[in-house]
Parts: C-alpha cells; sequence; structure tokens
C-alpha cells in the first residue's frame, strides 16, 4: 500500500500553533477494508489519551474509530477502513474526517482529508464480488416462467454503461433451459420454469463489461426452493462421496433419503449407469461392476442424478445430485526406461545440452502425471547438472533455480575441470513420484563422467640470461617457466626448437644448461626458441596443444689475453732538471686477439729513484695515460736516472692499435729502443 504519508507530527496539546493544522493524504480507490490510512504519534505522557471520530463528510461508515497503542512513552494512532469500505473515486473522491484528541484537561481538534485517486487496474466488481464462492440467491420452483429473480447491476457501473451476460454453460438436462439478463440488469428465470428442478442449485458466472477493455466476473448461484404445498423433499445437502477402486461390486457407497409418503427412488442421469446402481426402495448406492481406473477411463468422478417420489404420486418428485469419487489403490511405483544412467560427457559440453531423456509410466494410472526430482550425491548441490521434468540436461545458470521443474536433464551450468576436484564424476539420482495413495517412488541412479578437454595452448615468459664466456659445459643458466590453464598446470614438456647445440634445456623442469664453450669475441648474444608442449590433459592422449617463447642470452666478456705494446721495451735517459709534467716517453698498446679493444689502465711496477723520496711518494706521479712523465703534483724534480717497468692492465674494449698515438719523445732526453719480438 503506497500512501503519501506527511512527516512525523508529535501532537504536544501544549503548542497551541498545532490548532487546526489541517492533514492531507492520498488513497487508492483499490484499498479495502482494514487498510491503515494513516498512523502519527502522539506525546502524551502523563495522562492516558483518547482519540475520537467526531464526523466524516460527506456521511458514511468506510472508515473505523481511531486506535491508540502505547509504544514506551508515547502512543500510535491509526485510522484505518472499516469492513463496510468501498471506495469509488468515480462516486466520492474526498472524505474529511474531524479527529478529537484529549490528553488530560487539554483538547485539540484537527480535520483530515482523505483525497481518493482513481486506480486503472481497479475493477469496481471487486466489492461486490469479494466472495469467491459467489452470491446465492432463493427462488421458489413454481416461479413464473422468465419472472425477474434478481438485480445485476452493481453500483458505479451505471454510469459506465456496463454490459452484463451470463458466460457459462447451460446445458440440459440439468437446465431446464438457459437463464437471461435483460438490459435493466435484471436476471430473468427460464422460459421453461423451474417446476420440478427443487433442490438443484443452478451455478451462473455473469460477465461484466465495462469501460475500454475492461470486465470482470461474478459468480451467481440460483438454488431452487420446492413448492410448500409438495409434500417430497430430499434429508440433508447433496452428498459428495469418495470410495476406493478396489471396493468390490454390490458394496454399498451413500444411501440418500426423502421426506414424503411411500417413497421410490431411481436414477436420471446417467443413463444407461454401468457401475452404480440405487435400491428402489431404501436409497442405498451400491456398485456394480469393477471400478479399475487403469483400463476403464472416466469414472474417476461419477455425478449421479438420483430422483425421489412418491409410488401413488409420481408427479411429486425432488432430484437429487450425488457425486462419487474413486480414488485409487496405488500398487506399483513408476517404471522408467532407461532404469539406470552412466554416461561420459567432455567439459566443453554446451549450457543446455540434454543429455537423455527418461520416459516413465505409472503401472496404476497410465497417463497420470508424475513429480520429477533430481537428488545430487557427489558432489553434494546442483552445480552443473539439471533436471527438467524427463530430460537431463545444461541449463543456463539464469533457471538453476528452478532446474527440476520441468521435463529434461541437462548440463547446468560450464563443466570446468581445470580446478582440481572440480568435477570429473556426478553422482546422483531422478526421484520419481506419482499421485497415488500412498505414494510411491522410484529411483533411478545416474552417473555422469566428465572428461577433460586440452582447451588451452601452454605459454611460457621470455627470458634474459647472462653468463661468463669461461662457463664450463653444464653450468644452469636459469629455468623456463611455462604455464597452462588445464589441468593438470605442470604437464609441460620443454624443447629447443631449432638453434645451436650449444644450450640445451630440460624436457619436464625447463633449466637452461650450458654443453659447448663459449667465445665473447665471436658470438656476444644467443636466441633461442623455446617449444613448450602439454600433455595428459585430455581423454586422448594425442590431442596436444604447443607454444612457445624466445629465451635471450647474453655472453659477458673475460680478459683472457695480454695486451702487446711497442716499444716493448725502452731505455731513457733524462737530464734533470726539466720541470714538473714533462713528457718523457709514450707507448703504443693492443691485444691482437681482440683488436676491438683500446682502453686500457697503465701503472709503474717498479724503477729506482733518487735516495731523498720514498718510491711510494714519487712512483704515483709519473705515469698518465700511458704516458711517462717527470715529476707531479706531489714531486719537484726528477731522478737523474730511471729504470722501471710498467705494467698494463686492460679497460673496456675500444678500437683497433691503428687509432693509437705514435711514440713522442721530449727534447732534452735521449732515447734508445729496443724493437719487439
Amino acid at each position: 500500500m503506497a500512501l503519501l504519508r506527511p512527516p512525523v507530527l508529535l501532537l504536544a496539546l501544549v503548542v497551541s500553533e498545532l490548532h487546526g493544522l489541517p492533514w492531507f493524504i492520498n488513497v487508492s480507490e483499490s484499498q479495502g477494508p482494514g487498510a491503515i490510512l494513516y498512523s502519527f504519534p502522539i506525546n502524551c505522557t502523563s495522562y492516558v489519551p483518547t482519540l475520537e471520530l467526531l464526523s466524516v463528510q460527506p456521511p458514511t461508515t468506510f472508515f473505523n474509530p481511531p486506535s491508540l497503542n502505547r509504544q514506551q512513552k508515547t502512543y500510535m494512532a491509526m485510522v484505518t477502513l472499516s469492513s463496510s469500505a468501498r471506495l469509488d473515486a468515480l462516486a466520492v473522491n474526498h472524505y474529511r474526517l474531524q479527529l478529537r484528541l484529549t490528553c488530560g484537561k487539554k483538547v485539540l481538534e484537527a480535520p483530515l482529508s482523505v483525497n481518493v485517486h482513481r486506480d486503472p487496474g481497479y475493477s469496481p466488481c471487486a466489492g461486490q464480488f469479494a466472495n469467491p464462492g459467489g452470491e446465492i440467491i432463493q427462488v421458489r420452483e413454481m416461479v413464473t416462467p422468465g419472472a425477474q429473480l434478481y438485480t445485476l447491476l452493481l453500483p458505479g457501473l451505471q454510469l459506465q454503461r456496463a454490459q452484463l451476460s451470463i458466460n457459462s454453460a447451460q446445458d440440459p438436462p440439468y437446465f431446464p433451459g438457459p437463464f437471461s439478463i435483460n438490459g435493466q440488469g435484471w436476471l430473468l428465470a427460464p422460459s421453461q420454469g423451474l417446476k420440478g428442478h427443487a433442490p438443484k442449485v443452478f451455478p451462473l458466472e455473469v460477465l461484466v463489461s465495462f469501460g475500454q477493455n475492461q470486465s470482470c466476473h461474478r459468480m451467481l448461484k440460483v438454488k431452487v426452493l420446492p413448492d410448500p404445498s409438495s409434500q417430497i423433499s430430499f434429508l440433508g445437502q447433496a452428498p459428495n462421496v469418495t470410495i476406493l477402486e478396489d471396493l468390490a461390486p454390490g458394496s454399498n457407497v451413500v444411501q440418500v433419503r426423502a421426506r414424503g409418503l411411500d417413497v421410490r427412488y431411481e436414477i436420471l442421469s446417467p443413463v444407461p449407469c454401468p457401475l452404480f446402481s440405487i435400491g428402489r426402495e431404501d436409497g442405498v448406492v451400491r456398485t456394480t461392476a469393477p471400478l479399475e481406473l487403469a483400463p476403464a477411463g472416466g469414472v474417476a468422478v461419477t455425478r449421479l442424478q438420483v430422483k425421489a417420489y412418491e409410488r401413488r404420486r409420481p408427479w411429486a418428485s425432488a432430484d437429487l445430485d450425488v457425486t462419487v469419487n474413486v480414488r485409487s489403490v496405488n500398487r506399483w511405483p513408476p517404471r522408467c526406461l532407461p532404469a539406470m544412467l552412466v554416461t561420459e560427457i567432455p567439459e566443453t559440453t554446451p549450457v543446455g545440452t540434454v543429455l537423455k531423456t527418461f520416459t516413465c509410466t505409472d503401472p496404476d494410472s497410465a497417463g497420470s502425471p508424475l513429480d520429477y526430482e533430481l537428488q545430487f550425491h557427489s558432489p553434494p548441490g546442483p552445480a552443473s547438472l539439471c533436471l527438467r521434468g524427463r530430460a537431463l540436461e545444461v541449463p543456463s545458470p539464469t533457471y538453476r533455480p528452478m532446474c527440476w521443474v520441468l521435463q529434461d536433464m541437462k548440463v547446468n551450468a560450464t563443466l570446468d575441470c581445470d580446478t582440481p576436484g572440480a568435477c570429473f564424476q556426478h553422482a546422483a539420482s531422478i526421484l520419481v513420484l506419482d499421485g497415488g495413495h500412498p505414494p510411491m517412488t522410484s529411483e533411478v541412479p545416474v552417473l555422469v563422467m566428465v572428461t577433460p578437454v586440452n582447451e588451452f595452448s601452454p605459454a611460457c615468459v621470455p627470458r634474459t640470461f647472462r653468463i661468463r664466456e669461461d662457463a664450463g659445459p653444464h653450468t644452469l643458466l636459469g629455468s623456463v617457466v611455462g604455464t597452462d590453464k588445464d589441468y593438470p598446470h605442470n604437464s609441460i614438456e620443454y624443447y629447443i626448437s631449432g638453434g645451436p647445440t650449444t644450450f640445451s634445456v630440460d624436457r619436464l623442469s625447463g633449466e637452461v644448461h650450458l654443453l659447448g664453450s663459449l667465445d665473447y669475441e665471436l658470438q656476444t648474444l644467443y636466441r633461442l626458441t623455446v617449444l613448450v608442449t602439454d600433455h595428459s590433459q585430455d581423454q586422448h592422449p594425442t590431442q596436444r596443444r604447443s607454444g612457445s617463447c624466445t629465451i635471450t642470452i647474453e655472453v659477458e666478456d673475460v680478459n683472457d689475453y695480454a695486451p702487446k705494446c711497442q716499444p716493448p721495451f725502452q731505455e731513457l735517459t733524462i737530464y734533470a732538471p726539466l720541470g714538473h709534467s714533462v713528457e718523457v716517453t709514450k707507448v703504443s698498446c693492443w691485444v691482437p686477439q681482440e683488436p676491438q679493444r683500446r682502453a686500457f689502465s697503465y701503472s709503474i711496477v717498479g724503477g729506482a729513484f733518487s735516495d731523498d723520496t720514498p718510491a711510494r711518494d714519487r712512483r704515483g706521479g709519473f705515469l698518465a695515460a700511458g704516458t711517462l712523465v717527470c715529476g707531479g703534483a706531489d714531486c719537484d724534480k726528477c731522478p737523474l736516472s730511471l729504470g722501471s717497468g710498467l705494467a698494463l692492465q686492460q679497460a673496456l674494449p675500444g678500437v683497433g692499435p691503428d687509432a693509437a698515438d705514435t711514440k713522442q719523445i721530449s727534447p732534452g732526453s735521449a732515447t734508445k729502443q729496443y724493437p719487439g719480438n
């Protein structure tokens, strides 16, 4: 119920400004009896308050007196609709309720305006047709044929030009003739009259059409009362009995009795009646044949029309309807084909695939509906399979909550076997239940084995390894790590595709090893393509997938050749004093096996200096960038004689010897050179 509720209003009676404040609420005309229209708290802690409904304009009984319920320190007031409420916005769309609140000596009166708005989906018939059993009118069987029996024109429908008609069947012989409705909304008796039809009850379904494509149905029952002058009538209501189908022929079903003189009984319909008979004098209905429901269709419910009449005055009679319900006796459980299901399906089976349709029948009642239930054993729960009535299927996850309501057993969701223990096998049972008494059940075992499918290709990440050129065989460079989404995830083999035989990869672990020798001067970089191939991930061993990645191996240089210098030996004579930082000589060095190297570092490893200067203080100032100089930052003169050895250390690789500078000899010195070897 959607109401427009105003903000919470605490009725503090000591606040005079609240006096006369109007309240407005909107309600739909579809609100029925007992509906809460408005509720609000009342703050009256020192006294017991009272709330009264003083008046309603326009006058009506649609509103109950307001109620008060205590909730802790406050009271909650409610205004509700009464049991006679029938709101109709076309008739009255506004009510004004005058309320009076008393709290001790304080009194406050305030109006409450109720606006009733139209509800397009609301039928004006709802209030008049509230009784699901329909209204019952009683007429005498001696009523004049075609007489006006009842008015059907409902309040409010006159404005909508409603049309009324009888929509239900009125077939003989039960109906003496059709009832009808005239233009003024009067129900008219059949033109044949109702004589001899007491105490029948004629059900009539009345169709009321109004507005644009709006209609409703109303049930009306016409009960025919016997004429007071007639001396015969049945005792009690029309019997409705239930018997079992294994009742033996000649067994009593029910006894009917009528009031009258020398009464006799007979069955008017059906004629002939092969299954039942009635005693002419005692009115006992008995079986006359076996009541097997399976071979004899249509005997589940039999309606007998019994007539009671006076033997001396046959025209003085009365009719009675007797309903006999034959209930089946459940002897056999349902039978299903196949009686069990064992099957294999790949994990890539599409959602919605029907795995098997079961055919089940009830031997006790051929064609009777059966109920099917799917119970999971392993794993517990409807993870991947679904039963739709009689078929096992793979339904969409959208319909998982209703997966065994219909008729098939299908796959319920993607059968993913790429997680350990995710599927592989589903054990379940289909329970087939009949509707007999007592109910009997059959169980169909189901075993669905899900086989893995190699869905994904393995992959590996490119890697870069570094290794010294002097590394020995079988040196471990690192590992190639392959991944595969299929389960088991580590079922991968590694191979090198083509390339040099200098390296190898372990087939199982992916470790890369050195097999041969390396020479930085011949090759500094290797690129190898590693193939990763999966295995044991499919039902068929030959179904394998491959992937690849490139690994890069960088060879690190090792200083394994001594440089040569030109000239290889020099003997120099220096005349002092020459001053500071005077160039004495220069040498040119290179490595024949590594012509690209040109950067070197130099140091003096021996020689004689003057007696008054320690060698550790003087030696560092004599050599710079391959040039022997006299003096330095920490010395002020050169030795009188020098016989030194130069120690040469290789630096970073450079260009060839052609770029080396030629020997230079400073003035004022004499040099002897010795050719190299």
